[in-house]
């Protein structure tokens, strides 16, 4: 019998050993399968996330490397419009609060579609994307959004500094969570940022995740969950000082961290920063036991969401889903859900249209679908997207179909 591996903190190199959320085997969240991949074996893995005893840190193990979940993608950020426009707003503050213009950079670091980067070119500044997935930097190129393929990292950065491409302004939205190495990464970041530059850097929030239990943003894409004290410790061990922090709404709740060259940049550290670290605090983030007692919370969702589909269908009511997110994915594996309960979901993106979903099989079709069957309770999986979906969906009541929310408890709305 092989003996257990020790697993340790990929930040602190502590020994790893409590659970935070065991949420059984789940295939990687953005493996959607085409009709001829149906009866071919698909890859399960652990989705067990274990949580530091000393820095705090919430990771899962690393079964697939970057190159194989994020090389060829399937999420575009543009197919959401509210993100869109809190991008847009970021453009404009960013612009006015850094004083950026033409003679300014502009570098963001897994750039996706050139969805955010489009506005600062539009307002005349330099702008370059960093973006590991081919087909997703593809589409960036077409927009007229400078890409580099590749995934950022000390040498990477070495690379692009070499040649003179260093950032007045570095953006990193939504994709520290899902680098395996962060140090590497890091260490990358604090070379492409020039001498009085700024970093920010978006991410859920772990408070909120907790709070309000999301635990479906938990997937393998995503090797780290965190808090606004552990992004601070993991920037400060590579130089890096944050100064501000906003509180954001997207993704169900995020922060956006600011901050600087430890020692070199002249921003004094705000009041909102502060404020924060000492609520996480005061929440009990550094406190093991608020970690532990997490997975309570998941396991009531999980018989609450399947009571209400079990009685649904009992009563002879079509449910079918709104959104092929990974989030969703996390949620229907993990409660079993197939298309005994969920007849099938629609989706925006042309790409996931005509697939079926990761361990589900749930086939995916276009928003159209729902004209055609008229279900009676629609799920919308990207629940944090509800008020933007159900405004694009309103015509489901005009049958008589009502939307459910699965997260952080069940909702029926008319």
């Amino acid at each position: 019998m092989q003996p257990m591996r020790q697993r340790t903190c990929r930040f602190c190199q502590a020994p790893l050993s409590v659970t935070f959320a065991d949420l059984g085997m789940s295939p990687l969240s953005n493996a959607y399968l085409a009709a001829d991949q149906l009866d071919a074996m698909e890859r399960f893995y652990p989705l067990h996330a274990r949580v530091c005893g000393n820095c705090f840190l919430v990771q899962l193990d690393e079964f697939e490397s970057p190159d194989k979940i994020f090389s060829d993608y399937a999420y575009f950020s543009s197919y959401s419009d509210s993100w869109l426009a809190h991008c847009e707003a970021y453009s404009r503050m960013a612009i006015e609060r850094f004083d950026l213009g033409p003679s300014s950079q502009v570098i963001e670091i897994a750039s996706n579609d050139g969805y955010l980067l489009q506005y600062f070119r539009d307002a005349g500044i330099p702008v370059l994307g960093v973006e590991p997935a081919v087909n997703v930097a593809k589409v960036a190129r077409v927009k007229g959004i400078p890409t580099e393929v590749c995934f950022l990292g000390a040498d990477t950065a070495r690379d692009l500094a070499a040649r003179g491409v260093t950032a007045d302004l570095l953006i990193g939205n939504n994709v520290l969570a899902h680098v395996p190495d962060l140090h590497d990464f890091v260490k990358g970041l604090r070379i492409l940022l020039k001498p009085q530059g700024v970093l920010t850097l978006e991410f859920p929030h772990l408070l909120r995740l907790i709070r309000e239990n999301q635990f479906d943003t938990i997937y393998h894409e995503h090797f780290s969950y965190f808090s606004l004290a552990v992004v601070q410790a993991v920037l400060f061990a590579h130089g890096l000082q944050v100064f501000d922090v906003e509180r954001l709404s997207t993704h169900g709740g995020s922060l956006r961290a600011f901050a600087q060259l430890h020692g070199q940049g002249n921003r004094r550290s705000t009041e909102a920063l502060h404020y924060l670290l000492t609520e996480e605090r005061a929440a009990g983030l550094d406190n093991l036991s608020v970690y532990v007692t997490f997975s309570r919370q998941v396991q009531a969702t999980k018989r609450a969401l399947l009571r209400f589909l079990l009685d649904a269908r009992e009563r002879g009511k079509q449910v079918v889903g709104y959104g092929a997110p990974a989030k969703g994915n996390t949620l229907l594996n993990y409660c079993g859900i197939r298309t005994d309960l969920l007849d099938y979901t629609v989706d925006r993106n042309p790409r996931k249209q005509g697939t079926f979903l990761p361990g589900t099989h749930i086939p995916v079709y276009p928003p159209e679908k729902l004209l055609e069957t008229r279900p009676d309770f629609v799920l919308i999986l990207p629940w944090n997207l509800k008020d933007e979906v159900i405004a694009q969906i309103s015509h489901v009541r005009d049958w008589g179909g009502r939307f459910v929310i699965p997260i952080p408890v069940l909702e029926v709305l008319a």
